[in-house]
């Protein structure tokens, strides 16, 4: 408790000058959930890219990032063993951030896009069970975590794989594909509007303190995919293409109307991710100046103060502007070719996997989400169209993440015990 009073406004610092660089690592690789797909189908530029997410990324973590978040992420650790002793607490945030910081900044410069969930998790892991005990940790939490590794990808693969062969048959591979597109593509829309809807609804705007229950999310989603369906089909209606054309040609055109598409839900997809993964930075962060402003009193959930949320919101989107174009590449180019439906596929499966995710109460990553839904899209076409060696550098980094964050916090947890204690 000496400790708290002596130490606490360096805590404060030395958390916020971490935590801003957990955000940095946030930007830097997850932000390619939501644009890598638009730039790999050319329906975004890198530049544009960049610019659109930070303007989404940012308003999503400030505007919906939570005035109220959990001080131990996720649920990952029992806070009562931490009562006696609140400056364990500290010292294991700080040294979780920091380990977390490192893993995502590495791995963003080699370009691997990892979880950054699973890297602050992992991190957390590693300090109490070692800091502080074993049954410290919820090891039921973990066992979920593991699980996720398989199934969300699965999941994302299979609904992307299924959206895309029915573009391919409603539309492609028919002998009038602009007809088709325009007959179809409407209820593309419509169902994309349901899907984005419900993920800015149960992912962005939890926090805002918008009261909105399971059962009004799906009214407002259906209501919303409705109106954009009708819209949809006036306004595709009404683009005159050469009806003379040949096939080559209509495919083209067809490409453009759902490059359109694609840069929308870009921007949905970068709302909910900032408003829902800027809790990786400012939890850990929210919970230091918790334990430090209370005088050593751990509590189940942490006020924030009110610099937290833009100092995640600014590392978000510095991190994106300087490093975030190498996972963006990765994603969007070196898995596989995309075009803007095949892009659309894959996203429009990623949307839904977080949405049925969220609803089952499974842990979820967003990157292992939509790197699934790309490795659907390009199974589609046969394993042949698959860069088998970016898939296999993209599972290792996977696998190591946990165990990477785990040692980095525990070496960080004894430095930080060493220098206060």
């Amino acid at each position: 408790m000496d400790i708290i009073q002596s130490y606490g406004l360096i805590l404060i610092v030395v958390a916020a000058v971490f935590g801003f660089l957990m955000a940095y690592g946030v930007g830097a690789n997850d932000v390619a959930n939501a644009m890598g797909t638009s730039v790999g189908s050319k329906a975004l530029t890198i530049k544009q890219a960049i610019i659109i997410a930070a303007i989404f990324e940012f308003a999503g973590a400030y505007l919906a990032g939570g005035s109220v978040t959990s001080t131990i992420r996720g649920g990952i650790t029992d806070a009562s063993f931490f009562v006696d002793t609140p400056e364990l607490m500290a010292y294991g945030m700080i040294a979780a951030l920091l380990a977390a910081a490192t893993w995502l900044i590495v791995a963003s410069y080699f370009g691997w896009p990892v979880s950054t969930t699973h890297s602050i998790v992992g991190a957390i892991i590693g300090f109490a069970a070692v800091g502080v005990g074993m049954d410290a940790v919820h090891w039921n939490k973990v066992g979920g975590i593991v699980g996720s590794w398989v199934v969300t990808p699965m999941l994302a693969g299979v609904l992307a794989y299924m959206f895309f062969m029915s573009a391919q048959r409603l539309i492609f591979d028919t002998d009038n594909p602009l007809a088709n597109a325009k007959k179809y593509v409407p209820f593309y829309m419509a169902f994309a509007a349901f899907v984005m809807t419900l993920v800015t609804v149960q992912k962005g705007l939890k926090h805002v303190g918008l009261h909105i229950s399971t059962a009004e999310g799906y009214y407002i989603s259906i209501a919303i995919a409705v109106v954009i369906g009708v819209i949809g089909k006036v306004v595709i209606g009404r683009l005159k293409f050469d009806p003379a054309a040949d096939k080559k040609m209509q495919f083209n055109n067809v490409e453009r109307i759902f490059g359109v598409l694609m840069i929308t839900t870009a921007c949905c997809m970068a709302f909910a991710h900032g408003s829902n993964d800027v809790a990786n930075a400012i939890g850990p962060l929210a919970a230091v100046v918790s334990v430090v402003t209370s005088g050593g009193e751990i509590s189940s959930k942490a006020q924030l103060a009110w610099w937290i949320l833009p100092l995640g919101a600014i590392g978000i989107v510095i991190g994106l502007a300087t490093l975030g174009a190498r996972v963006i590449k990765t994603v969007g180019t070196a898995i596989t070719h995309l075009t803007p439906s095949r892009g659309f596929a894959a996203e429009l499966s990623a949307a839904s996997t977080v949405v049925i995710a969220s609803g089952a109460g499974l842990p979820i990553s967003t990157t292992q989400t939509l790197v699934g839904a790309v490795l659907g899209v390009g199974l589609a076409r046969g394993i042949a169209a698959l860069n088998l060696g970016v898939v296999r550098n993209i599972f290792i980094s996977w696998v190591i993440t946990l165990p990477v964050g785990a040692g980095l916090a525990i070496v960080f947890f004894y430095i930080m015990k060493a220098i206060f204690g």
